[in-house]
């Protein structure tokens, strides 16, 4: 029995046209900022990583010895897998690769938005595109998606990917592979998704689980059969020195061990204590995320999941919460006009993280003279940010924590499939 959907409505093309180019002039500022006013000696630094891992192998040079030139002098630190999708950066002059991939991360945020907020958004109607470019805006200006188009970084294809992976309806281009696949080829590029796979084996997804470790496994062996010993020195050598890194403990670092490495005991001690407190963390936000798959809300359940991965990662850079888009969604929901407490949870992480509070607190810190406890509060301000997503998450969805289950998810109307029997 097929269930009757609404017929979509007709868009002009000209509000297509019109949203772009809405989303263009929302980039622009922090485009003009990091493209054409910031320093050149800092342009684009980690799209520049990525692109000499590319030029690495064309050149036959070692990926993992190479550095990026002075004064940065940075080493590639993903997966042998991910050096491979930066030949077709090595290709390109470095300036046209800086504004290419700027524009690739607006797109893809914008296409994040339209994934994790397509039952928001069906309900616009025939203003669809004026309302994706509306919800798209304000994400661009979060710092942590500011961050990720100031260095060049890779955290919103990241996303993007476990969107697509996860949310129904699939895009058509994710609908051939089997769900966890491209939460898998995330995983082979940086290590940070397979905090998905642990939520797959809590939630008792064994087929998903095994198809992301599977898809992970293939796109590794790959890479060492074309670069066997790029892959045995990654896997031996560059993935346990964690100075490749960089600074730990610097302020860029805000996951909790940052957070603990600033401020908390060193040595065993604070290793004790970080353990202690990411399994605390780990033990909420997995059951959490569990209990929003079983309710059916697929983008709450990769915003709890993400989250979590920013939160107990040993290191979590600013850009690194780039999963903040899809909180925000989450927490609007479908129909947040008919519960207020949603626009109000949305509206607060939004105002949070586009102030950029730990670099207010660096400034703060600056003053030998001031109170050193508020720059330090505000110093790890995105830590107890990445805590209050949690506890909002949680407060949306109190009330219905235990839902009709995965297979009532939105129609891409807005409203809910219905069980059908036969």
């Amino acid at each position: 029995m097929r269930v009757p959907t609404r017929p979509r409505p007709v868009v002009p093309r000209h509000r297509w046209v019109l949203a772009a180019l809405v989303v263009a002039v929302a980039a622009s500022p922090v485009a003009l900022r990091y493209l054409v006013f910031w320093p050149l000696d800092q342009w684009q630094v980690d799209v520049d990583v990525y692109r000499d891992a590319g030029v690495s192998i064309l050149t036959g040079r070692p990926v993992y010895s190479a550095m990026t030139e002075a004064p940065q002098l940075l080493p590639f630190t993903y997966p042998p897998f991910a050096a491979f999708l930066g030949v077709p950066l090595a290709l390109l002059p470095f300036g046209v690769v800086g504004w290419l991939w700027t524009a690739l991360q607006v797109l893809a945020t914008t296409a994040i938005t339209w994934y994790a907020a397509r039952g928001l958004l069906r309900q616009a109607g025939p203003w669809l595109p004026l309302a994706l470019a509306a919800l798209t805006a304000p994400m661009l200006w979060l710092h942590p998606v500011g961050d990720g188009i100031r260095f060049g970084q890779v955290n919103a294809f990241i996303v993007l990917a476990c969107v697509m992976d996860l949310v129904e309806p699939r895009p058509r281009i994710a609908r051939w592979l089997p769900k966890g696949a491209l939460i898998g080829l995330a995983m082979a590029v940086k290590l940070t998704p397979g905090v998905f796979v642990v939520h797959f084996l809590v939630t008792r997804r064994w087929k998903e689980a095994a198809t992301a470790v599977a898809s992970a496994a293939v796109a590794t062996l790959l890479a060492a059969a074309v670069l066997p010993g790029t892959s045995w020195e990654y896997w031996t050598a560059a993935l346990r020195d964690p100075t490749r890194l960089g600074p730990n403990a610097g302020t860029a670092n805000q996951s909790v061990r940052g957070f603990l490495l600033r401020l908390g005991p060193e040595g065993l001690p604070g290793t004790v204590l970080w353990l202690v407190v990411a399994a605390a963390i780990a033990w909420f936000g997995f059951r959490l995320a569990a209990r929003r798959y079983r309710a059916g809300d697929p983008v709450g359940e990769l915003a709890v999941v993400g989250i979590v991965a920013c939160l107990v990662s040993p290191v979590s850079w600013v850009h690194h919460y780039h999963w903040v888009v899809v909180v925000v969604l989450a927490l609007l929901g479908v129909q947040p006009w008919r519960e207020r407490r949603r626009l109000w949870a949305a509206a607060a992480i939004t105002v949070f993280f586009t102030l950029r509070l730990p670099w207010w607190g660096i400034d703060w810190l600056a003053h030998r003279d001031w109170p050193q406890w508020p720059g330090r509060v505000l110093q790890n301000a995105d830590v107890a940010g990445g805590l209050l997503c949690l506890g909002l998450l949680w407060w949306v969805a109190r009330d219905r924590a235990d839902g009709p289950g995965p297979e009532a998810l939105p129609d891409g109307t807005g409203a809910r499939r219905p069980r059908v029997t036969a």
